[in-house]
C-alpha cells in the first residue's frame, strides 16, 4: 500500500511546532521560488534543528550532528571545494561502491546526479544543518589551503618578495586571512581579536558576546598576518608605535561584508581588532528588538514627537547602533529630512542622508551638527555625544524644533542625566530638551533546540521577590551542536526606558539628589534593566546568570 505524503507544513502544524495562522503567514510572505523551510527559519517561527526532525521523519532520511563527526579527510579529494559549497554538502564516508553524504537539502536532485557522475559512486543522503556544514567545509577543505606552507619558512629575498606576497591572491598568507574571516562569518561572529603574546599569537572570536580562542598561530607568523591586514585596510604598515584605524570591505561567499580594523601597539607588537558588519543583514524593525510591550509603546511615543532629545545608552556592543537605525527606519519617509553624522557610517539607509565625521579635515561631530542646522532637518542623528560642545549643540538643536537621536555610554537610564550635566550643560537646558532615555544591553538567548525546564534555585527564588516576581520555572540549554555546547544561540536585548515627566524636570532643573528622580521613576512604572531582563527569564528566553552579568541587582 502506498503511503501518501503529507505536505510539510502541515506535519509542522500537526507536530505542534508552529501555528496554523504563523504557516499561512510565511506562505503570503515568502518570496516565490523561496522553500517553505527556510522562510520559516528566516521568520524565527522554527530552528533548523526541529525542521530537519521532521524531514527526518517525512522523507525517512537519517539526520547526522556533524558536530564531533570523525570526518575522513581523504574523501574531501572526490568533490571541489566549490561544488560542496554551492550545495551545501559534505563526504561522510564510503562502503564498498556506496558514498554517504550529509547536505543541507537532501532533496536536491540535481546536487545528488552532479555527484554521482563526478564521484562514480551510489549516493547516500543524510541531513545536517547548514551551518554545522559550513563549519566542516570551512574547518577542513581550508585548513590544508596553504596553512602548512606558512608554518614552513617565511619568504626570501626582502621587501619586494615580501610586498607580492602580502598581495598575490593565492599566496598562503592571503588565504590564510581570507580563511580566518570567512570562518568568523560562518561562526556569526561580531570581532576577531588578533593578540599578540610573548611566544604565540592567538586569534579570538566574539560569538554572542562572548570570546573565545579560535586558532592559536606561532610568533613568527605574527608580522606577515599584521602587515596582510593592514595592506587590506589602507593603513601604514611601516607604522608600528602609533594607533591606527581603517576599513576593509570585502565579499565573502558573493556577501558584502565590511570590517573595521584597529591596530593598537602592545609590550609583543600589534594587537588587531576587526569589527564585523554585516552589510546582507537586514535592518532592525523596531517592533521585532524585543521590547517589552509598556516599553515599546513609550519609545514609539519618543520617536513620534516632532522635537526632544532621545538618548540611547549602553556600553560598547550593546546594540545601540541597531536600536537608532530601527527607530530611524521606522521614521523614515519622504515628508521628513533626516541627516545623520556618524562615526563610522556602518549601514547605509535609503533615503536618509549621512555625513562621516573626519577629524583630519575639521569635520567633527560638532561642526557637522552645526552645518546640518542650515539643512533644513527635521529629524537629527548624532552617532555619539563625546564632548560639551556636541551635547550643547544637540541640546539646542531639539529646542529649535528639531527631533535629535543620540547615544552616550552610561550606566543606565538615570546616570545620563548626571552625565549630561557633569559634562557641562546647563540642568535648564538637560530638562526642556530630554523625552527620554533608553538604556540597552545584550544578553544571550537560549538555544531551542536544547532547552530544558529546571525547577529555580533558592537564591533565584530570593532574586525574583527582591523584585516583587514570582517565579515556578526556568529554562536552561543542556549545550548541543548547534550551539557549541554552550547552551545559547544568538542574543537578545534587555532595556530601560526612561520617559521624562514634568516632575522630573522639576528635579533636575533644582539639581535635586539622583534619589528622587529613581522615586520618580519608580512611581510612573519604569522597568528598569534587571526587571525587563527576569521578565525575559520567566518568558523562557535566557537565562538569571545572564541577566546578573549585564544588570546589577540594587
Amino acid at each position: 500500500m502506498k503511503q501518501t505524503r503529507k505536505r510539510l507544513g502541515d506535519l509542522l502544524v500537526e507536530s505542534g511546532l508552529i501555528t496554523e495562522e504563523q504557516l499561512q503567514i510565511t506562505l503570503n510572505e515568502k518570496s516565490p521560488g523561496q522553500k517553505l523551510g527556510d522562510a520559516l527559519l528566516q521568520r524565527g517561527f522554527l530552528t533548523e534543528q526541529q525542521l530537519i526532525e521532521v524531514l527526518e521523519f517525512q522523507l525517512g532520511i537519517p539526520h547526522i550532528s556533524l558536530f564531533r563527526y570523525p570526518i575522513d579527510t581523504k574523501l574531501l579529494n572526490l568533490i571541489p571545494k566549490e561544488m560542496a559549497k554551492r550545495n551545501q554538502l559534505i563526504p561522510l564516508k564510503k562502503e564498498g561502491d556506496r558514498l554517504l553524504v550529509a547536505m543541507a537539502d537532501p532533496m536536491d536532485f540535481f546536487a545528488i546526479d552532479d555527484l554521482r557522475l563526478t564521484t562514480g559512486f551510489q549516493i547516500d543522503p543524510a541531513i545536517a544543518t547548514k551551518d554545522d556544514i559550513l563549519r566542516v567545509i570551512n574547518k577542513y577543505y581550508n585548513v590544508e589551503d596553504g596553512f602548512e606552507e606558512l608554518l614552513g619558512t617565511l619568504p626570501e629575498g626582502g621587501e619586494a618578495a615580501q610586498e607580492e606576497t602580502m598581495t598575490a591572491e593565492d599566496s598562503p598568507v592571503v588565504r590564510l586571512v581570507n580563511q580566518l574571516l570567512s570562518n568568523a562569518v560562518v561562526m556569526k561572529a561580531s570581532d576577531i581579536h588578533i593578540d599578540p603574546q610573548e611566544t604565540k599569537v592567538a586569534i579570538r572570536y566574539r560569538i554572542d558576546g562572548v570570546l573565545r580562542t579560535e586558532r592559536v598561530l606561532p610568533k613568527h607568523m605574527q608580522s606577515l598576518l599584521t602587515a596582510r591586514i593592514k595592506i587590506m585596510a589602507n593603513l601604514d604598515i611601516t607604522e608600528h608605535r602609533v594607533p591606527q584605524d581603517g576599513r576593509i570591505k570585502v565579499n565573502l561567499e558573493f556577501h558584502p561584508i565590511d570590517l573595521r580594523v584597529s591596530t593598537l601597539p602592545t609590550v609583543y607588537g600589534e594587537k588587531i581588532v576587526m569589527r564585523i558588519l554585516d552589510l546582507g543583514s537586514s535592518l532592525n524593525d523596531i517592533n521585532k528588538l524585543g521590547f517589552n510591550s509598556l516599553n515599546l509603546k513609550r519609545i514609539i511615543n519618543m520617536i513620534e514627537k516632532p522635537t526632544g532629545i532621545v538618548l540611547i545608552t549602553g556600553p560598547t556592543g550593546s546594540g545601540k547602533s541597531s536600536t537608532l537605525y530601527a527607530a530611524l527606519n521606522k521614521l523614515n519617509s519622504e515628508e521628513v529630512n533626516i541627516i545623520t553624522v556618524e562615526d563610522p557610517v556602518e549601514y547605509q539607509i535609503e533615503g536618509i542622508n549621512q555625513i562621516q565625521v573626519n577629524t583630519n579635515v575639521g569635520m567633527t561631530f560638532a561642526a557637522g551638527l552645526r552645518s546640518i542646522l542650515r539643512q533644513d532637518p527635521n529629524i537629527i542623528m548624532v552617532g555619539e555625544i563625546r564632548d560639551k560642545e556636541t551635547a550643547e549643540i544637540a541640546v539646542r538643536a531639539s529646542l529649535t524644533g528639531h527631533l535629535v537621536l543620540s547615544t552616550i555610554h552610561t550606566n543606565d537610564s538615570l546616570g545620563t542625566v548626571n552625565r549630561l550635566v557633569d559634562m557641562g550643560v546647563e540642568p535648564f537646558l538637560v530638562a526642556s530638551a530630554l523625552s527620554g532615555i533608553v538604556a540597552q544591553r545584550l544578553v544571550r538567548k537560549i538555544c531551542r533546540d536544547c532547552a530544558e525546564e529546571q525547577a529555580p534555585t533558592k537564591r533565584e527564588i530570593e532574586i525574583f521577590a527582591k523584585r516583587g516576581l514570582k517565579v515556578d520555572r526556568i529554562v536552561r540549554g543542556r549545550g548541543c551542536s548547534s550551539c557549541n555546547m554552550t547552551g545559547y544561540k544568538g542574543r537578545i536585548a534587555i532595556h530601560e526606558v526612561l520617559v521624562i515627566t514634568d516632575e522630573m524636570r522639576k528635579v533636575i532643573m533644582n539639581g535635586d539628589s539622583f534619589l528622587k528622580l529613581r522615586e520618580l521613576a519608580i512611581k510612573n512604572k519604569t522597568i528598569f534593566l534587571i526587571d525587563d531582563g527576569l521578565l525575559k527569564v520567566k518568558q523562557g528566553l535566557t537565562t538569571t546568570e545572564e541577566i546578573l552579568r549585564v544588570a546589577l541587582p540594587e
